[in-house]
């Protein structure tokens, strides 16, 4: 079943040029970019986005960090694309995801663990609406996708 979903790139995968890397990773497991810009987020979106973890001792320093340069916000989408995204980018803590996933190959640290993506429907449309408007989602095919999809 197709669906979309949220996924962000945090600082640290931009200022570290990973962009392209992880972006490849997606495409390369099935999934559309639908909806993607860089930005930089402000105190109280990264607040609303990250509502929560309100109260827990990682809250303040999180929205230091997330605020602390660019990142890059997407809307992905594609068959159980909540699941596969979750797959790809494995653990929350680098150290025990597993060799494969964006985060066991690539992050270092947990409060640096590189990219975000929604846990649940739910999650994915809350965060689909703090950061897109409806206008900026662009529905399209890929070819392969006949090829990918039965």
């Amino acid at each position: 079943m197709s669906e979309t979903t949220f996924t962000m790139l945090k600082p640290d995968c931009v200022q570290r040029g990973l962009i392209g890397e992880v972006i490849s990773r997606l495409e390369k497991k099935g999934l559309r970019i639908t909806a993607m810009k860089m930005i930089n987020i402000d105190r109280e979106t990264a607040a609303e986005h990250y509502k929560e973890h309100v109260g827990k001792d990682f809250y303040e320093p999180l929205l230091e960090y997330i605020c602390s340069g660019p990142v890059v916000v997407m809307a992905v989408t594609g068959d159980s694309a909540i699941s596969v995204l979750r797959t790809v980018v494995g653990k929350t803590d680098p150290k025990e995801a597993s060799p494969g996933t964006v985060r066991g190959d690539l992050a270092l640290e947990v409060s640096r663990n590189m990219i975000h993506a929604a846990d649940s429907k739910e999650s994915a449309e809350r965060e689909l609406n703090i950061f897109f408007d409806e206008e900026e989602y662009i529905d399209y095919r890929r070819v392969e996708e006949d090829w990918i999809y039965p």
